[in-house]
């Protein structure tokens, strides 16, 4: 998350202050590059590894990030994320060649074997996934934000920058997410693997755009988080959801171009680096603020270095999905990096290095294959091809150079996986680990599976014999034991209910089985209606609800027979209603109300239906039906 010794922007004078010394940033910037300060000579590698922390037993998001660093002690490669079930490891730069990858591998095995050494006494582990499948949206309250300034002051700026009422979800895969938010800590879903790439300050235009051209096809190959609050959305959901999270914009009567704090971009990089910081300070209003009071351009027409904090700290608050960054080798020499922010973390390190393997060994391929990607293939089609990897993975066909139309997957096979392998013996990377980690790659083109594509058709699966809740818990217990194996996934069985040992439904709330596709009526509508919608959808329970969604009331077959066999006959020519019938204020109950809560509840008052209710809108039923599967799941294990 960048520098923690910030502030939200709090008057015009600190705005204007912080304003001046950014501006100065980009002038020391260019003066930088005018005379060429930047160290041309090197190339390196890193990495940074986001994980979740889940409970062992309930396979959710355990929020004890600052207790296991409590725990662990003070190490220099650790860090807290956004929320508190998030934590982040950064790997130690890497010379791009030899057995960079072995080593980079190696370090972050043992920082998470470190790290899960210390959370068994704290009955939780790490997992490596783009979006944890058992996440629930009250885990994304601003009681799990991480108690650092940083990210309070973040939160807080972001907020400020709302126009509309409400930050909303709206994503269409299989299923459908339509929701609205409270906090921009939707964010936190999000779980990535960065990966950054030195180049060189004369190549930076050549390469970022030739970085931007090969995301969509690196994307397909790696996408793995396709599964958000138990619906079936992109084959990168991630993409969306931090897009979206943080979008404070709002439709208007008239068009107007807003460009939202996280995007890929909307044209070619032509003269500099600086374009993009030029364009981002242009079109977004700074969040946050440093504690920094140096004037940058003084210090480099005295030959001094600076750190560019103002700019870096704007930087961090932009989020290009294919970021620009500065920063100072050991030597004292600046340098540019590209910093890679589409790979999502998991499912296992060997997956996300034959990723980054791939993606690395592209950029250098590509960048000794082609002088102006520009010319090869126009950038309409470039961020279309990105949106349809988002969306379709492995599945996307993608608009190439000439305006080839090709598949993903042949695309990788036919023409990248070529490319990538000379880039990675131009760099003098090991043989072996060339082969171990493209062959990987390979072997998922071939079978037409990545980690999307496995939780899908996991989840598609257990769907059909268990609850939702169930099934990503499956899921997400599957994904630990193959995290275990350090097997690649597209090697993995598809998961299935023998991979939940131990399942306790009573730690589960509500909105884990509650029923969501809903029929529902209205207290005028006749009674007729009401009757032939439960017949026709085999319904026990209809809620009653008014025009903007509030529960009025519930109408049950109880009610329903009762009206039939008694109450129609003595009242003739009365044109009766669902108002008429209906049981009046229900019991309702929340979200996240427990499982075991809710059947006291039904229990103790005698009733069979308590609808869901998140603040005034009713968002599901759950019924005794819904207690009998879960029951009924757990005699089946036991026997």
């Amino acid at each position: 998350m960048g520098d923690q010794n910030v502030n939200k922007v709090s008057g015009k004078v600190q705005m204007q202050n912080f304003m001046k010394l950014l501006l100065r940033d980009v002038q020391a910037m260019e003066y930088m590059l005018d005379n060429d300060w930047f160290e041309n000579d090197i190339t390196r590698i890193g990495a940074e590894q986001e994980m979740v922390l889940v409970n062992n037993k309930t396979l959710k998001a355990a929020p004890i990030a600052m207790e296991a660093i409590e725990k662990i002690g003070e190490r220099k490669w650790l860090d807290t994320e956004l929320a508190k079930f998030n934590l982040e490891i950064n790997v130690n730069p890497q010379e791009f060649k030899k057995d960079c990858f072995k080593l980079v591998e190696n370090e972050i095995k043992i920082c998470l074997n470190e790290i899960n050494a210390n959370l068994e006494g704290m009955d939780a582990q790490l997992l490596l996934t783009g979006i944890l499948p058992t996440l629930r949206k009250f885990d994304l309250n601003m009681n799990n934000l991480t108690p650092k300034p940083r990210y309070k002051a973040l939160m807080e700026a972001i907020n400020e920058q709302l126009i509309g009422g409400s930050y909303e979800l709206r994503i269409n895969g299989i299923d459908e997410l339509r929701l609205k938010h409270d906090s921009p800590l939707l964010e936190a879903c999000n779980t990535s693997f960065q990966v950054h790439l030195q180049v060189s300050a004369h190549e930076f235009v050549k390469m970022y755009n030739i970085c931007q051209t090969l995301a969509a096809p690196v994307m397909a190959i790696a996408a793995n988080s396709p599964l958000v609050f138990g619906k079936r959305l992109w084959h990168e959901s991630r993409i969306a959801m931090f897009q979206q999270s943080i979008d404070t914009r709002m439709s208007h009567d008239y068009h107007r171009d807003y460009s939202p704090r996280v995007n890929f971009g909307n044209k070619w990089l032509d003269k500099s680096i600086t374009d993009i910081y030029k364009d981002d300070i242009t079109k977004f209003r700074v969040l946050l603020a440093g504690d920094s009071t140096v004037d940058s351009l003084s210090m480099v027409k005295n030959g001094e270095v600076p750190k560019l904090k103002a700019l870096q700290v704007h930087n961090s608050t932009v989020y290009r999905w294919n970021r620009p960054c500065y920063g100072i080798s050991d030597n004292g020499k600046p340098h540019l990096r590209i910093e890679n922010r589409i790979l999502p973390s998991g499912p296992t390190i060997k997956d996300e290095m034959a990723n980054a393997c791939f993606w690395l060994g592209l950029m250098v391929g590509m960048g000794r294959k082609v002088d102006d990607i520009r010319t090869k293939i126009d950038y309409a089609n470039v961020h279309d091809n990105f949106e349809k990897a988002v969306r379709y993975g492995v599945d996307s066909t993608f608009t190439w150079f000439g305006d080839q139309k090709i598949s993903a997957c042949d695309l990788i096979l036919e023409e990248l996986l070529p490319i990538a392998r000379e880039g990675l013996e131009h760099r003098e990377v090991d043989k072996d680990d060339i082969d171990s980690y493209l062959g990987i790659i390979e072997a998922r083109a071939k079978s037409h599976t990545n980690g999307a594509r496995w939780l899908l058709r996991s989840f598609t699966k257990l769907k059909e014999e268990s609850t939702n809740d169930e099934a990503l818990s499956a899921i997400t217990a599957s994904i630990l034991e193959g995290q275990k194996s350090d097997t690649p996934v597209h090697e993995w069985d598809l998961a299935t209910l023998k991979d939940l040992p131990h399942y306790h439904p009573a730690d589960i709330s509500v909105s884990e089985f509650m029923t969501t596709d809903l029929v529902t009526v209205q207290k005028d509508d006749i009674i007729d209606l009401v009757a032939q919608m439960m017949q026709w959808k085999k319904l026990r329970y209809t809620p009653v609800e008014n025009k903007k969604g509030v529960v009025v009331g519930l109408v049950s077959n109880r009610r329903l027979l009762d009206y039939y066999v008694n109450i129609r006959d003595a009242n003739p020519g009365k044109n009766m209603t669902v108002e008429d019938i209906m049981i009046k204020n229900p019991i309702c109950v929340s979200p996240e109300t427990s499982i075991k809560k809710a059947m006291e509840l039904m229990r103790k008052n005698k009733i069979g239906c308590l609808p869901v209710v998140s603040k005034t809108d009713l968002v599901g039923v759950v019924t005794e039906m819904d207690f009998l599967r879960v029951s009924a799941s757990l005699l089946e294990r036991i026997g």
